[in-house]
């Protein structure tokens, strides 16, 4: 896809989905183990959960699982009983659980202030609006084959970063594992990215497999695809 098109794509997506992911709206307390989330990046169900974790100020182990993938969709079926999206597991509760409202209430009472924010309980509002933004980017984050890290990757991002997003599209096609750092804008963590990056700009790539890390979208999903793709 033409680069122009593609930030001018994502940049709408992040419109049609009112902004929802760009700002911490309650900082939420930082669970012992990292929260695991199985979804994929098209679906508008996975979004709202996505839009939440950054709400939250909330990191988690993302295993990407996009339509006909191999790599992590049979592991939602061995723990849920069914290939549905988005899955979350808590290591810290053992709970397990889908559907994304539910999900969303779960964070907000378990780490959160209790309460989930207006804009992610509007009902079929909230789900037709996140419907509308996923449709406009419907083949971004297609599967692909690719090799498996090693180790997983990590992301600095959140959700409502346009440049962002293509790199998570890029990670969701591969079935590339990643730990997301979320960094809206009011993140506890900011600080602490820029004093490890140099600024505050994301998307930021870390792949420990080859000790490479990098800024910059279109550097990053060229690459994912020298990298990992085949």
């Amino acid at each position: 896809m033409n680069r122009t098109v593609d930030v001018v794509s994502s940049s709408l997506v992040s419109v049609a989905s009112w902004g929802l992911g760009w700002t911490v709206a309650t900082r939420a307390r930082t669970p012992a183990r990292l929260l695991e989330l199985y979804e994929f990046e098209s679906c508008p169900f996975c979004r709202k959960v996505r839009e939440a974790l950054t709400m939250f100020d909330l990191g988690v182990m993302v295993y990407p699982c996009p339509p006909g993938g191999t790599r992590f969709r049979p592991r939602v079926t061995e723990l849920g009983g069914k290939a549905m999206f988005p899955f979350l597991v808590d290591p810290n509760s053992e709970r397990q659980m889908y559907e994304s409202n539910e999900i969303v209430k779960y964070l907000a009472e378990t780490y959160g202030s209790g309460e989930v924010p207006l804009s992610l309980r509007l009902g079929p509002v909230t789900t037709m609006r996140s419907v509308v933004a996923s449709a406009l980017r419907p083949t971004m984050g297609r599967l692909r084959p690719s090799r498996a890290p090693e180790k997983p990757l990590e992301l600095y991002s959140f959700e409502a970063s346009p440049y962002s997003r293509i790199v998570r599209e890029a990670l969701s096609s591969l079935e590339l594992p990643y730990r997301l750092h979320n960094l809206g804008k009011g993140s506890a963590f900011r600080s602490e990215f820029v004093a490890r990056s140099g600024k505050m700009m994301v998307p930021y790539l870390v792949d420990p497999n080859e000790n490479v890390e990098m800024f910059e979208s279109a550097d990053i999903v060229r690459y994912l695809e020298r990298t990992y793709a085949q």
